[in-house]
């Protein structure tokens, strides 16, 4: 699945307008990030991406970034030890 898909997929499980997400966008400010949005998020990651994943592993993450690496999305942006950006 490639990352903008999966982020369409991400506004819809939080009930947010499609091309809202875009991955820098910190979890525990979006209002609707709930245990019911991270099963989804599991579910959506396992059936899309063949990502096997746990709830404690998406504990971890801190930002809508994180959480397409964890999932194994395309594209997903890895950061350097410098802080800058760089695509997988």
């Amino acid at each position: 699945m490639t990352r903008d898909k999966f982020l369409w997929e991400m506004d819809e499980i939080l009930g947010l307008p499609a091309g809202t997400l875009h991955g820098p966008e910190k979890l525990e400010e979006l209002e609707t990030w709930d245990s019911i949005a991270l099963i989804n998020l599991i579910v959506l990651a396992e059936t899309q991406n063949n990502a096997s994943i746990t709830p404690d592993q998406v504990v971890t993450c801190s930002t809508v970034s994180d959480l397409l690496r964890l999932a194994g999305v395309e594209d997903a942006p890895t950061v350097t030890q410098a802080g800058s950006s760089q695509l997988a």
